[in-house]
């Protein structure tokens, strides 16, 4: 069976279609995936174990990526194909089954129940992700064996959604100090490469013998083996997050100026907090451009509320 598989080009997106993966991989255990993703999640799919082929899609002028994809595509007869981007792809090779993200698909709802009504499926899947050995040999000089390890992601692509990193060096004290629910746990601070500043403050809050450097230090896939075995993730709204969960480690997220309806972290062992003002209610000033926006409009939310929402969930979150 032969499945071309096209999702997104941003590693949150990317990492919230794998329920399909999941799916495919639970149903159709024999099945050859050919998957079509950009650059940046691209690594999140390498162990994927029905990976027939990972095609890269680069964006070019003119739509000479699609294109290009269609060159690749066009001589296989493919049993299904799902198609995230609604590309014209999908529309002109031939397939026995075609799923395409369109009209049809409540986007009001949460983007893992989305990619579930895609496939018109009852149940949905939860996100997965899938590690080669390569990925889990680094994961593993990273993260001492038998330690426990709380990981932080402090940035995000937007400074708008990011809480203050002084925030976040009060939380890890109280979850890893005396009382707290993860006592002396070293401390692994994630983030992706442009987003250092603010990582590094927060890391070099923790005790030197704590701290775990994973800040602009891997690609996504191994980023998202490194959480894979950590105890508990916390961050900010980002693809790190997504990650995190779908790697099956509880993950608390905090939102500000963005859908957690849309994208709170998904799975049992998942929740997340948020401003008490909604995106609306937070964009809602005279001269307000995310271009131009120069600090975080996440001051609403306090650490003590962070402390109350970690608490309502500890038996999720740390039992």
């Amino acid at each position: 069976m032969r499945i071309l598989f096209i999702t997104s080009t941003r590693i949150g997106d990317a990492v919230l279609s794998t329920g399909l993966l999941r799916h495919i991989h639970e149903t159709y255990p024999n099945a050859r995936v050919t998957i079509v993703c950009g650059p940046l999640p691209s690594s999140l799919f390498e162990g994927y174990p029905n990976l027939d082929d990972l095609i890269i899609l680069k964006k070019e002028k003119n739509h000479k990526h699609w294109f290009k994809l269609w060159k690749k595509t066009v001589s296989t007869k493919w049993d299904m194909v799902i198609d995230f981007r609604n590309s014209i792809v999908s529309r002109t090779v031939l397939a026995k089954q075609r799923y395409i993200y369109g009209p049809s698909i409540d986007k009001n709802s949460h983007k893992v129940e989305q990619a579930a009504q895609l496939m018109r499926l009852n149940a949905v899947p939860a996100p997965k992700l899938w590690f080669t050995p390569e990925q889990m040999v680094i994961a593993k000089t990273f993260i001492p064996q038998g330690e426990k390890v709380l990981a932080v992601g402090p940035t995000a692509n937007w400074i708008g959604k990011t809480w203050p990193a002084e925030n976040f060096i009060e939380i890890i004290k109280w979850l890893t100090g005396e009382g707290g629910y993860l006592r002396g746990a070293k401390v692994a601070v994630f983030a992706a490469p442009g987003e250092e500043e603010g990582a590094y403050q927060v890391l070099q809050s923790v005790p030197v013998e704590n701290q775990i450097n994973v800040i602009a230090k891997t690609d996504p896939g191994t980023a998202a083996a490194i959480l894979s075995l950590c105890n508990f993730y916390i961050g900010n709204d980002s693809g790190l997050m997504h990650s995190a969960a779908a790697s099956a480690v509880p993950t608390f997220g905090v939102f500000g100026p963005s859908y957690p309806h849309l994208y709170a972290p998904w799975g049992e062992k998942s929740c997340y907090t948020r401003t008490p003002q909604s995106f609306d209610e937070l964009i809602d000033y005279e001269g307000f451009s995310p271009k131009t926006l120069t600090d975080t409009l996440m001051r609403g939310l306090s650490v003590d509320m962070v402390k109350k929402a970690l608490e309502n969930n500890k038996t999720r979150l740390f039992d």
